[in-house]
């Protein structure tokens, strides 16, 4: 039986990268657990974002992944290297791809970054530019009002322009000239971000990064799949599943060969279903 990948977010926000796995990873099967009943993480306290990521791996172990994604910023601030300890399989976050391709894309060595309280508070990001580049100024922004309107899914609406144009009006003004998307849900929101900081600022989102990544470790681990066989992927959230189903089918499109079934988990911590095979 094909090894997958398994993939967590606080919500749909980690979509954003399993599409780019998808894309970069055709041949690889991916598992993935929203947690869309208690998101956002963003306001969480880092204890309680801990304990909620370690809740969805202990489910997700059950299916004998090769690797776990932490595609979300929050959790990946509050528990990468507490889950990193605690299982055997490789472990990776979504912070240090981001603020690689920032490093990689900035002319100025000024980066904007945008995320949950969570994800700034933490200060990760400011950390993770830093060791890579001493020299980096970073400028940094919550926008707690983003999540929610993803979560949603009304992330086309004249909305989400106006809420983007508001949470924005701090940075926008800012001297930078790259922008680190530091939410993975923030990517369905590219358009309205990208026409409130204008053409001279370039937009960067982890998945790409992160995707990279993912190849590279099982590559080396000598995980990657091989065969021709087409993938047939799982989604579990623990909210409702019309609507992560709705903005799945939105999100990843053609990459879906098939309709995705997506499995609601009743609770976390306990008792929980469906099962692995």
């Amino acid at each position: 039986m094909q090894q997958a990948i398994a993939i967590l977010d606080s919500g749909v926000g980690g979509l954003t990268v399993a599409k780019e796995v998808m894309r970069q990873l055709p041949r690889e099967k991916i598992i993935y657990f929203g947690d869309t009943a208690r998101a956002p993480y963003g306001p969480r306290s880092t204890e309680e974002v801990r304990t909620f990521t370690e809740q969805i791996v202990d489910y997700l172990i059950q299916f004998d992944p090769k690797m776990i994604v932490i595609a979300c910023n929050t959790a990946t601030a509050a528990a990468l290297d507490y889950i990193t300890d605690k299982v055997s399989v490789p472990v990776i976050g979504v912070i240090h791809p981001g603020a690689r391709a920032a490093i990689s894309a900035t002319k100025t060595g000024r980066v904007g970054v945008i995320g949950t309280v969570g994800t700034i508070h933490s200060g990760a990001y400011t950390s993770a530019l830093k060791q890579l580049s001493p020299y980096i100024e970073v400028v940094s922004q919550a926008c707690p009002a983003l999540v929610p309107i993803v979560e949603q899914g009304v992330f086309r609406s004249s909305e989400s322009y106006r809420a983007v144009e508001e949470s924005l009006n701090g940075i926008k003004h800012a001297p930078i000239d790259t922008l680190i998307l530091g939410c993975t849900h923030y990517p369905f929101l590219v358009e309205p971000i990208g026409q409130a900081m204008g053409p001279g600022v370039k937009l960067i989102s982890s998945a790409d990064e992160t995707a990279r990544e993912i190849s590279t470790i099982l590559y080396d681990k000598g995980k990657l799949s091989s065969g021709d066989e087409t993938p047939v992927h799982q989604f579990f959230c623990s909210g409702d599943p019309e609507m992560f189903q709705a903005i799945a089918r939105d999100w990843l499109g053609e990459q879906i060969q098939r309709t995705p079934v997506v499995w609601q988990v009743s609770t976390l911590g306990g008792a929980v279903g469906p099962s692995a095979p």
